[in-house]
């Protein structure tokens, strides 16, 4: 397998032996290499999702999609793009003006924190600690604070309720992905994304942990599907009731800062789901099967991990555009009545499988 360490060695080294760089230097190169990197890799990421999901959605509906620009409409995202940055700025009077323009950043650092502690590859991967998981559960859900204050902050009773919405429906749902990410932190035995990949080479997650890694799986997807505010849990957002939701009076570029964010967390809501039960970059590999395995190994794990995450993000999109908005009350009751109880039974059985080594 591809070890993209060997580039980020060689980089280092250049920039301390060859150069002579002192160390200080280098950091601070490096750090900002990693920025810029990371900022690149979130605007593409963001314009093909959005590509994406109006492609999926018009196979769905038996239609084209985008078709205008460029070949097949292949450049519709970016033109898109250049539409929204050259858009109006619009002030608003009788807003707290300091806290409606840091909403949207706080939504973009938390996915941008997110984002950065996904393992790409074999050593393409900006952090990895002890605590990886913890990290990434905790900066995640900074998000919230950010869509509360754009509800609050720009003095409009829809926005208002869109965002209370936003912030019940964000806590739930926060809970089940909680306890499904605490269940396969127990199958792997660490908090470290290189742990719990490592865990992987043998098997899948999805494979080796029984019937509790299936549930686990599941119940993710739906509260994942939830804790983007994605269709069928779109009522933050619901324009038959609420305009736009939280994000009505923004607009220009604070707008597509929500936008981004949004098809960002969809992005990193299926790089978690990868990493936690299906390998993440690791290849798919069955025990006994050494030819299929070494064949698996010639694919490159970013390959891997973007295939998954594509995979992943395909049925969240097939969430939205087959069923309709539930309401409020719908929406709650299955996380407090059903998604919770079941993630903590699930927890409980998954305990029982590890400690009497019934996994595979």
């Amino acid at each position: 397998m591809q070890d993209f360490s060997v580039i980020t060695d060689w980089i280092h080294t250049f920039l301390l032996d060859t150069l002579g760089c002192p160390s200080w230097l280098t950091v601070t190169i490096e750090c900002l290499l990693i920025g810029v990197g990371l900022l690149l890799v979130y605007a593409v990421l963001a314009l093909f999702y959005i590509l994406y999901e109006r492609k999926i959605c018009a196979w769905f509906q038996c239609r084209l999609g985008p078709n205008r620009v460029g070949p097949w409409g292949l450049m519709q995202s970016i033109a898109d793009m250049f539409k929204i940055l050259i858009k109006e700025l619009i002030h608003l009077k009788n807003i707290d003006k300091f806290l409606f323009a840091l909403a949207p950043y706080l939504v973009i650092i938390a996915s941008m924190l997110a984002f950065a502690v996904l393992p790409w590859a074999n050593g393409l991967q900006v952090i990895d600690f002890n605590i990886g998981i913890f990290f990434l559960l905790a900066v995640s859900s900074i998000g919230v604070l950010g869509i509360l204050l754009a509800g609050w902050s720009s003095n409009n009773k829809f926005t208002l309720i869109g965002a209370l919405r936003s912030g019940s429906q964000m806590v739930s749902y926060e809970l089940s992905v909680g306890l499904s990410v605490l269940t396969m932190v127990c199958l792997a035995g660490s908090m470290s994304v290189g742990d719990i990949i490592a865990a992987q080479e043998r098997l899948w997650f999805i494979f080796s942990g029984h019937i509790p890694a299936i549930i686990a799986f599941i119940v993710f997807l739906i509260a994942g599907t939830a804790e983007t505010n994605r269709g069928p849990f779109d009522l933050p957002e619901a324009e038959s009731e609420l305009t736009a939701g939280y994000h009505t009076e923004y607009s220009g570029i604070h707008f597509g800062f929500f936008y981004l964010a949004e098809y960002l967390n969809l992005f990193i809501i299926s790089g978690v789901a990868s990493l936690m039960f299906l390998g993440g970059w690791m290849p798919l590999h069955i025990p006994g099967w050494e030819g299929f395995n070494d064949v698996m190994n010639v694919i490159p794990g970013l390959v891997w991990f973007l295939a998954k995450c594509f995979f992943i993000s395909f049925i969240i999109i097939w969430f939205k555009w087959t069923f309709p908005r539930i309401r409020i009350d719908q929406m709650l009751k299955l996380e407090w009545k059903y998604l919770l109880p079941i993630n903590l039974f699930n927890l409980v059985l998954m305990a029982i499988i590890i400690v009497n080594g019934w996994v595979l």
